[in-house]
C-alpha cells in the first residue's frame, strides 16, 4: 500500500447513537438471523459502530411471523446464553416490531406486546397502503399509555408524494424512526431522500438500523465512510432519542 492510498482511506465514524431500538437479532424468530451464533456475530458488529445497548424488535406480523412471548423470550435466552459464553456482557432486551393488523390488536387486548422502557411500542404499517383508521389507532395506543414509534415511514411508498400526511402523523403525537439503511442508500435512492427530507422537516425522532443479516452489516460498515454519515450525524445531532430509552 502506497502512503498516499493509506492517507486517502476514510476512516469510518460511529453512529450517532448507543441504543439501537430496531433490529431483527433474535435467532430464528423471524426473516432476521437464524441462530445464535449468526445472532452474537451480528451483535459484535453493531458493537464496533459504538452500540452498547441494544432493543431487539422481532416481528410480530399476522399469518407470517406470529411470534408471542413463549416464542419470543427463549429465542432472547439462547442469544444471551451465547453471548455469556463469549465472554461479552452488552445488555440485550427485546421488545418487538408490531404489523398493524388484526394479531397485533388480538395480542395488544391481551397484555401480550412487551414495549420498550418507557412504554415506547414499535409499529410498522403494511408495505402495500395505509391501515384502515390508522390515525385512531394511534390515538388509541396513546390513550393507553403506549409511546408509538411508526418504524421507517421513509419506506412506505404511498407516502413518498404526500409530506403532507408524514407532517399530519407526526403532528398526531406519532414518533418516527428511521433506518440507518435508508439513510445509507441500501433500499434505492428513494427511501434515502425521503428519509434526508423527514430530517430537513424535524420528524426523525429515532435511528434504527433494522438489522437482519450480514448484507445488512456491509452496507452500515460502507456508510460509516462516507461523507454522507457525517453529514447525517450533524443534523441530527441532539435531535434524536435512541438514548434517552433506558433513562425513561
Amino acid at each position: 500500500m502506497s502512503i498516499l492510498s493509506f492517507f486517502s482511506k476514510k476512516e469510518p465514524v460511529k453512529l450517532p447513537f448507543h441504543t439501537d431500538i430496531h433490529c431483527h437479532i433474535v435467532p430464528g424468530v423471524d426473516d432476521g438471523s437464524p441462530d445464535a451464533s449468526t445472532s452474537a456475530d451480528l451483535v459484535e458488529r453493531m458493537q464496533g459502530w459504538g452500540i452498547s445497548r441494544i432493543i431487539a424488535t422481532p416481528h410480530v406480523t399476522e399469518a407470517t411471523f406470529e411470534n408471542t412471548p413463549e416464542i419470543l423470550d427463549p429465542a432472547l435466552d439462547e442469544l444471551r446464553q451465547e453471548l455469556a459464553r463469549r465472554g461479552n456482557g452488552i445488555e440485550v432486551i427485546r421488545s418487538s416490531e408490531n404489523r398493524i393488523d388484526d394479531f397485533t390488536r388480538e395480542l395488544l387486548e391481551k397484555g401480550m406486546i412487551k414495549p420498550m422502557p418507557g412504554n415506547y411500542l414499535l409499529i410498522e404499517c403494511s408495505f402495500l397502503q395505509e391501515p384502515m383508521m390508522l390515525d385512531q389507532f394511534i390515538y388509541g395506543l396513546k390513550i393507553q399509555g403506549y409511546k408509538p414509534i411508526l418504524a421507517h415511514p421513509e419506506r412506505y411508498y404511498y407516502y413518498h408524494d404526500n409530506y403532507r400526511r408524514y407532517a399530519e402523523l407526526h403532528n398526531l403525537g406519532t414518533l418516527f424512526q428511521i433506518n440507518v439503511l435508508s439513510l445509507a442508500g441500501y433500499y434505492s435512492k428513494h427511501e434515502k431522500k425521503v428519509a434526508e427530507r423527514l430530517i430537513e422537516m424535524g420528524c426523525v425522532d429515532f435511528l434504527g438500523t433494522d438489522l437482519h443479516n450480514h448484507r445488512h452489516a456491509d452496507s452500515i460498515d460502507h456508510y460509516l465512510t462516507t461523507s454522507d454519515a457525517r453529514r447525517h450525524a450533524v443534523a441530527l445531532e441532539g435531535r434524536i432519542f435512541n438514548d434517552r430509552v433506558f433513562r425513561e
